[in-house]
């Protein structure tokens, strides 16, 4: 019996190369995220944004930043989950329109993550909510949701 490979064009017989890429994980909830690690400029623990009066609900609020004022995007409020009282941490993020903070409950560990293991979202999304996510990586046990930096860009979710 032959090889069904056989019978396919040779460029059709090579595997797909694996690729890997190293993401910051974070929870929020139950869920674990993961952030590229080209998006992160600094990590800020334990911070405790000011709210900012009649702001889009997705503001989580403002915190210093190196001389700066950084706008913070509530990930429980984009995400609707219920708040969280406790102090959260903050990825801090270059967007096209300068740095913000994702609030997010906390922070784990950087992880090599292959492609081997890459699920795109899926289709039962809607557009709106496959913006946020750049699908998924099955690590053992348990799911890592990516999440897609330049869509949580706060002048980016302003103008939705």
């Amino acid at each position: 019996m032959q090889s069904l490979n056989q019978h396919r064009p040779m460029h059709l017989q090579q595997e797909k190369k694996e690729v890997l890429a190293e993401v910051c994980s974070v929870q929020i909830g139950e869920t674990y995220f993961g952030v590229p690690i080209t998006h992160i400029l600094e990590i800020v623990g334990g911070a405790q944004p000011k709210p900012v009066p009649l702001a889009p609900t997705f503001v989580g609020g403002l915190v210093h930043y190196r001389g700066d004022v950084l706008t913070t995007v509530a990930m429980r409020r984009v995400l609707q989950m219920s708040e969280q009282q406790a102090a959260q941490d903050i990825l801090v993020l270059e967007g096209e329109h300068g740095c913000y903070g994702l609030l997010v409950d906390s922070v784990g560990e950087v992880l090599t993550v292959s492609s081997k293991d890459y699920e795109a979202n899926p289709s039962i999304l809607d557009a709106r909510r496959r913006e946020f996510f750049a699908g998924a990586y099955k690590l053992d046990g348990k799911l890592l949701v990516m999440l897609n930096p330049e869509h949580l860009d706060p002048m980016r979710l302003d103008a939705e």
